[in-house]
């Protein structure tokens, strides 16, 4: 397993973005909503673990807009945070999963788009999340402030818990993110816990449920692998947002699933998988929860301390 220096990965991203794009395929290409292939909907998700791992972890929410909508869903996982950006910007992606900052970064660069629901872990619960710093088991280094002169590793500059917040806090523990360590970004949350895990990095960033459940239902994080040095405030919940020059109509049906029936419950009660599920995303979250775009000024405000140049305008 190898990873890029933030430098090389920056260099690589519109190149990535666009063949991101080319991957959408022709149902996905037109620009306009008049051009769109009208049977099919193209679902985009930022990555958090390998291509075919997502598209598995979001199949029982596939097959519910399927039913719902009567559409085909054409499910796109992406190279990086930039190619969904790009790709619903270009209209090659109706329904986008992003992360909080890449939703506010998508929102500031013109993607018109509006958010409908956020990822819900627990029923009756809030939507929101933690990044988590964590070291190898037995590493000397205890606080944020120790990182300095270490290998760190992010998970993408459009990464809320895998890069956002990590240099705030960092940066209120003295660390310069960009010159008193040597970042390196690894593509998702489970390489960059594996990459920490594994010594190939001496600290890292990742959101909070793939260290305390993803990977260790999957046998690949074993207990005390890791030691968790620091956890971040709650962070809103990960955002769907649909392309806003989709017909009305649709738009409401959309809303409608991610609003009142992706979740757990429903889909079990529904015969949406073939045998009962214990989640509907990436995260294996209940479900998900209405918001709109204000939920996100928390974000707003990270990248107004950060000054982080992936928060875009303004």
């Amino acid at each position: 397993m190898s990873f890029l220096p933030r430098r090389a990965l920056r260099a690589l991203t519109v190149a990535a973005a666009v063949l991101a794009l080319a991957a959408c395929g022709q149902s996905a290409a037109p620009q306009s909503a008049g051009a769109r292939n009208p049977d099919v909907l193209v679902f985009a998700a930022v990555p958090s673990e390998n291509a075919q791992t997502l598209q598995q972890a979001y199949q029982p929410l596939i097959t519910l807009l399927a039913k719902e909508t009567g559409k085909k869903i054409q499910f796109q996982p992406a190279t990086d945070y930039a190619a969904v950006i790009e790709a619903q910007r270009s209209g090659k992606v109706d329904i986008a999963q992003y992360g909080p900052l890449s939703y506010v970064l998508a929102r500031n660069t013109g993607v018109k788009a509006s958010p409908i629901a956020a990822q819900l872990s627990t029923k009756g619960g809030q939507s929101g999340y933690r990044s988590y710093g964590i070291v190898p088991a037995g590493s000397p280094i205890h606080d944020l402030a120790s990182l300095r002169g270490h290998k760190v590793c992010f998970v993408d500059p459009n990464s809320t818990s895998g890069h956002l917040y990590p240099s705030a806090a960092l940066l209120d523990a003295g660390i310069n993110p960009d010159k008193d360590i040597t970042p390196v970004m690894t593509g998702g949350h489970d390489a960059s816990v594996l990459a920490v895990a594994s010594g190939q990095c001496d600290a890292g960033f990742a959101e909070d449920y793939m260290v305390d459940k993803i990977l260790p239902s999957k046998g690949q994080l074993k207990p005390g692998q890791v030691s968790v040095l620091w956890r971040s405030d709650v962070i809103p919940g990960s955002p769907v947002a649909i392309s806003d020059d989709l017909d009305p109509a649709l738009k409401a049906k959309i809303t409608d699933v991610f609003q009142t029936k992706a979740n757990v419950d429903y889909v079990n009660a529904n015969g949406i998988c073939a045998t009962s599920c214990t989640g509907v995303d990436d995260a294996g979250d209940w479900g998900y929860v209405k918001v709109d775009d204000s939920f996100y000024d928390g974000v707003r405000k990270v990248c107004s301390t950060t000054r982080d140049k992936q928060c875009g305008a303004a």
